[in-house]
């Protein structure tokens, strides 16, 4: 079994490429200035890039957890989120409230796709 690390760092990697599957650390947002559907947006371009470099796309998804500041914020998610996933191609999917690492982060997302 061949164990592949993108963008290893002391803590994490950005993602584990193990048996074919992509593993991607959870995604927030470069900016804590705008509102979840551009925060949403924002993370789902990081996932695109990353999905990219491991080899894949968003139509090899698997598994997503979607963690949310504030189940408020869920239809502004959905609003990015549908207009982003590719038809036909939906992962299983969490979504969670949770308290973020940082407070002006709205959304995390954590991905699994095959490569």
């Amino acid at each position: 079994m061949t164990i592949q690390r993108i963008l290893p760092a002391s803590r994490y990697s950005e993602a584990v490429i193990v048996n074919s599957l992509i593993f991607c650390a959870g995604m927030v947002p470069s900016t804590t200035s705008s509102n979840a559907t551009l925060q949403t947006e924002d993370v789902l371009a990081q996932i695109d890039a990353l999905l990219a470099q491991c080899g894949s796309d968003k139509t090899k998804l698997v598994d997503a957890t979607i963690y949310l500041a504030d189940m408020a914020d869920y239809a502004a998610m959905n609003l990015a989120w549908d207009n982003w996933v590719a038809p036909g191609q939906a992962p299983a999917r969490a979504t969670v409230e949770a308290k973020l690492a940082d407070p002006g982060w709205k959304i995390e997302i954590k991905i699994i796709a095959a490569q």
